[in-house]
């Protein structure tokens, strides 16, 4: 189980992440580019994931994984209340290398 602020705080502590508004809520990003997409009242994260996984975790657990009308651009829905945060923070460090410069990847992984 995930909350909002463990959340907030996994998104946040990847290398040049940064929170911003998207639509109202708060997402987090490297530069311009969103990785994520917190609704917190919903309890409930978005995740830019590729395609193949998406479709494997959507299939395997469709009570904490599901696809909306953004799937076709990799966007997964997680029920936070039904991840487990190790799992959680691998998607979630899953979606921020899909958008994060070579040089932050470098920085995570000697880190």
């Amino acid at each position: 189980m995930v909350t909002n602020e463990q959340m907030r705080e996994l998104a946040l502590a990847l290398p040049e992440a940064n929170q911003g508004d998207h639509f109202g809520e708060p997402s987090f990003r490297v530069g311009k580019r969103i990785f994520a997409v917190l609704y917190p009242a919903e309890r409930r994260a978005v995740l830019k994931l590729p395609l193949d996984a998406q479709e494997a975790l959507a299939e395997g657990e469709p009570e904490v994984y599901s696809l909306g009308n953004f799937a076709h651009q990799g966007w997964t829905h997680v029920c936070l209340k039904g991840v487990p945060k190790a799992h959680f923070r691998h998607h979630l460090e899953t979606a921020w290398r899909g958008v994060a410069p070579k040089r932050a990847v470098r920085a995570l992984e000697e880190s």
